[in-house]
């Protein structure tokens, strides 16, 4: 599966599945009238969800299974990289999937918010699993945006398309949401495995060489991409990954500022930051005292 097709339009999508185009910037299909896809990866130009009509037990997070069987909800960004490798036959595709040209949406409030939707950056196995209640409320959204496609284009078509894209979105976020609480254990397992991580990175000499520990690096060492881990450690403590981060660095530094043999500028050094007023600014917006004062006055 070497071939990498770039997708750049809607009839391109639609074309390779062999299903007619009614709006040049946005289809939903029902993928059991596509015709059989061949093995190939392609490089998407468009927004694209994929309702995958699969039993979801038989896929795994970790060591567990996803317990949600009826569906899951895939999300693909421009310029992502999407395809499954089938062997060498082609597949008959299921479900349904939703295709919309970034150009639909420019000037929109969808258009303003999209980046909001951090789910378009989740890796693979961080999809969306639905009850088959979710599933019904999915599918009436995509009736709905194909009933305006096939109704005659006017001047409401699109407002009433993308608002409809929009409500699909915001039930997302919500299934997302119950996603997030149905995993609490996992989730948590994540969050203690994320400050053994972190107590490991600031006794090693990484901040030395790789500087303060990043959000990106965190999340790839815990096997997570780094939107879904901030959503997660956003929902799980109320604080972002990197406001998590900077606490663990204060809370350190605190210990280490009063070490007299050692200058502010030594120990800024040691902890990653790249420049000690970086350390100092950082320590007062957090201590409300310079690491100076701390150490003088506490």
């Amino acid at each position: 599966m070497d071939k990498i097709v770039k997708v750049n339009s809607v009839s391109q999508f639609n074309s390779q599945r062999g299903q007619e185009t009614l709006h040049p910037l946005v289809t939903v299909l029902d993928q059991s009238k596509s015709k059989p896809l061949h093995p190939v990866r392609f490089v998407s130009g468009l927004y694209i969800v994929f309702l995958k009509e699969i039993k979801c037990g038989e896929l795994k997070y970790g060591r567990n299974n996803y317990d949600y069987e009826e569906g899951t909800l895939v999300f693909i960004a421009p310029q992502q990289v999407y395809g499954v490798d089938y062997g060498t036959q082609a597949v008959q595709p299921k479900g349904w999937a939703l295709a919309f040209h970034p150009d639909l949406i420019h000037g929109t409030s969808l258009g303003k918010n999209i980046k909001d939707y951090n789910f378009f950056s989740y890796d693979v196995n961080e999809a969306l699993h639905i009850s088959e209640r979710e599933r019904q409320v999915v599918v009436e959204c995509f009736n709905k945006i194909q009933y305006e496609l096939e109704h005659a284009i006017d001047k409401h078509s699109k407002n009433l398309i993308v608002s409809n894209i929009e409500l699909f979105l915001n039930y997302c976020v919500r299934f997302y949401d119950r996603q997030f609480i149905t995993r609490d254990n996992i989730h948590k397992d994540v969050l203690v495995k994320f400050e053994e991580l972190l107590d490991d990175y600031f006794k090693s000499d990484k901040p030395k060489t790789l500087g303060l520990a990043s959000v990106a690096y965190c999340a790839g060492q815990l096997n997570l991409s780094p939107n879904y881990f901030g959503d997660l450690i956003k929902k799980e403590t109320g604080k972002s990954a990197q406001e998590f981060i900077q606490e663990k660095v204060i809370d350190l530094a605190k210990e280490k500022v009063f070490d007299i043999s050692k200058s502010i500028s030594e120990i800024a050094y040691e902890m990653g930051f790249k420049y000690p007023q970086h350390f100092t600014r950082l320590f007062k917006q957090r201590v409300g005292q310079s690491p100076n004062e701390y150490r003088l006055l506490n």
